[in-house]
């Protein structure tokens, strides 16, 4: 059995078993569901949510991005959820609609009912820097 076949029948194996979710990401973003944010936001958690979608060159930078600058500071995970809204699922939901998110790529900053900082399409490691640290300032 070669690699390849391994690894797809190991993750075949345990997402039927429950052991592994798509919910999760590996870069530790955590998949929208309805409620989700409200639910964190509700608890006084500071979150912040990427609009993306799997087929965006866009996204995948900021993500790189964003998993970087996670791994070279541990505060982030520590005062912040992180959520990833998938676009082709609620690009039409009122998740996206109640704040007026104008496409995919588009990253928040959330704490209690106020929008702390937004960014579109924006991949520029220093400013999707600044964004988190608004996060981090907020939730420590």
């Amino acid at each position: 059995m070669n690699r390849r076949t391994f690894l797809g029948a190991s993750a075949g194996t345990l997402l039927s078993l429950g052991l592994l979710t798509t919910s999760a990401f590996a870069n530790g973003m955590v998949a929208y569901k309805p409620g989700l944010i409200a639910e964190h936001l509700a608890a006084g958690k500071t979150v912040f949510v990427d609009y993306a979608a799997s087929w965006c060159g866009t996204c995948a930078r900021q993500e790189r991005v964003i998993s970087a600058l996670r791994q070279a500071n541990p505060g982030y995970d520590q005062n912040m959820v992180f959520i990833r809204v998938d676009w082709d699922d609620y690009s039409g939901h009122e998740v996206t609609t109640s704040r007026k998110i104008p496409r995919r790529s588009t990253l928040l900053v959330l704490k209690g009912d106020k929008e702390l900082g937004r960014i579109v399409a924006g991949t520029s490691e220093a400013q999707i820097k600044a964004l988190m640290d608004q996060g981090l300032q907020a939730g420590s």
